[in-house]
């Protein structure tokens, strides 16, 4: 992968309160740190997805070719909808989870057995996503879903912008954000 390539990764902090810290920052293949915006979305609600394309937009960068979210779910169940994303960016968006998993259907269900609209919404959104692929980079396995490539671009994204450990350097860099985001957001008099 060139080195120059650019990825945009976004990656939350919930630290307790009704909203996460998102950060989405621009790394290049080669490990440069290139921009990084901030926002937040709400625990347990169903914005996330509009956070995401609203950071792509804060930043306004033609130049960014791939997207990298960390996982599928956030904040308590804030499913993403890749596709969306994929539609407003015209970019290739990966999703880069570290766990294995059965499915979110069970955690759904308990999460929201009682709120039938809520769960209704969540598990559409879910059902809507594709697949995730095992991934292997670096001696240790994440678990990639990806909108907008074939699952051979997929691994070379993740393969060209993880260049030690397991996590790509753009969700990696956006947790850290979003932590000292997240960190001083807590500290401020009316923070939540």
């Amino acid at each position: 992968m060139n080195q120059g390539v650019r990825a945009l990764g976004v990656a939350e902090s919930t630290g307790g309160g009704r909203r996460a810290t998102v950060a989405g920052s621009v790394v290049r293949a080669d490990r440069t740190f290139d921009d990084l915006v901030l926002d937040s979305w709400t625990v347990g609600g169903t914005d996330a997805t509009d956070t995401v394309i609203d950071c792509w937009e804060q930043l306004d960068r033609e130049d960014i070719r791939y997207l990298l979210v960390a996982g599928i779910a956030p904040a308590w169940f804030n499913v993403l909808d890749l596709q969306a994303i994929h539609d407003a960016t015209e970019r290739p968006v990966l999703s880069v989870s570290f766990e294995a998993s059965e499915g979110l259907e069970p955690a759904l269900q308990d999460a929201f057995g009682d709120d039938p609209e809520a769960l209704e919404v969540r598990l559409a959104t879910y059902d809507r996503q594709p697949p995730r692929e095992r991934v292997e980079v670096n001696g240790e396995t994440c678990f990639v879903r990806a909108v907008g490539c074939e699952a051979a671009e997929a691994r070379e994204v993740v393969d060209g912008f993880t260049p030690e450990g397991g996590r790509p350097e753009p969700v990696r860099v956006a947790r850290l954000c979003a932590r000292g985001g997240d960190d001083f957001r807590h500290r401020l008099p009316d923070g939540d």
